[in-house]
């Protein structure tokens, strides 16, 4: 008898195409760092372009959140949803405009982060439900692996070790009655 036919698992072409893309793993200070600094530049391009287009500014924002959790490393998954909302306050200072000194552009910043919290709070929606699911399918992986943990056998510490406890008086705890 032959053996069975195994059957090929051919991926859909969205997903082929979006495992081309870049996957970088960044820290959580890296992922912060792009999401502002991405944000601020594309400010500065809706300001000159588009005169400073609030709609636009916050549809651009929604990508940016969740490339941030996407990129953000399995460590420093909480960090997304909590540097994201940073960068939307750093991008939103060339759209905002604001004039008469620091105190009109204060005023301006604090009156376009109020307006337009519908992006933000999107945004961060997106990059914590993003950072949440990875979360999970990180813990359910790592749960998969077969424990790979330290043996609980005292033998399986090297000899030098144990001799060095012996000597050091920790090799035995006295019994409680």
């Amino acid at each position: 008898m032959g053996a069975p036919a195994v059957r090929a698992r051919t991926l859909p072409p969205v997903v082929l195409a979006l495992r081309r893309f870049p996957n970088p793993r960044l820290t959580g200070i890296g992922a912060g760092l792009f999401a502002a600094l991405t944000m601020f530049v594309l400010a500065c391009v809706d300001r000159l372009l588009l005169d400073s287009s609030e709609v636009v500014f916050g549809l651009l924002f929604l990508p940016v959140s969740a490339l941030t959790a996407l990129w953000v490393r399995p460590a420093d998954l909480v960090t997304a949803p909590i540097s994201v909302p940073i960068a939307f306050a750093v991008g939103v200072i060339p759209v905002a405009g604001g004039s008469g000194g620091l105190g009109g552009q204060t005023m301006a910043v604090v009156t376009a982060l109020a307006v337009h919290a519908g992006w933000l709070y999107g945004g961060t929606l997106i990059a914590g439900s993003i950072a949440s699911v990875r979360k999970v399918r990180h813990m359910r992986a790592r749960r998969r692996q077969p424990a790979q943990s330290a043996p609980s056998a005292p033998h399986a510490q090297p000899v030098a070790v144990r001799g060095a406890k012996a000597a050091a008086g920790g090799a035995r705890r006295p019994r409680r009655p």
